[in-house]
């Protein structure tokens, strides 16, 4: 059963189907596939049989002739046929980098076994390989044993009635 769609958009979606085919048939662009061509005719069948190319509402408004999808497809179609190609961002495979990615390498930052300070404030880099093994935990990162919290009372927190 036709469903009660907009004249004016159902005599849009044609045209604009028409135009793709017609436009495909010029040659402008890259030959249609067999799936475009089909889908092509089997839309415009069916906008004129019954009025719209889809019947789930969910994929399209009510008075709509085309789906949100079909109008995609018709649309690539069209640019295609039109020789204008795919817009966008890059391939569909995804990001390819140009270049090998910076990595920064920890061991370019120090130096060479540096000679003791005379200034005592002044902090060293030392390597964890340089120092002997019993020396690998510095005194103030070891560590220390804590104290229990304690518990304490605060007055005044309830009403004591």
């Amino acid at each position: 059963m036709p469903r009660d769609v907009d004249e004016r958009k159902k005599r849009k979606a044609l045209r604009k189907l028409r135009k793709a085919a017609m436009l495909a048939e010029q040659g402008l662009g890259p030959p249609l596939s067999d799936w475009e061509k089909q889908f092509l005719e089997e839309v415009e069948e069916r906008i004129e049989k019954f009025g719209s190319a889809f019947h789930d509402l969910d994929k399209g408004g009510s008075d709509e002739a085309l789906s949100a999808l079909q109008h995609v497809k018709l649309r690539e179609i069209d640019k295609k046929a039109r020789g204008k190609g795919k817009s966008g961002f890059g391939s569909k495979g995804g990001f390819k980098r140009k270049s090998k990615p910076r990595v920064r390498q920890v061991d370019e930052d120090l130096e060479t076994a540096p000679a003791p300070s005379p200034e005592p404030s002044k902090p060293q880099l030392v390597r964890a390989s340089d120092l002997e093994p019993d020396q690998k935990t510095p005194i103030s990162v070891q560590a220390k044993p804590k104290k229990p919290p304690q518990f304490r009372v605060i007055e005044g927190g309830a009403d004591k009635t």
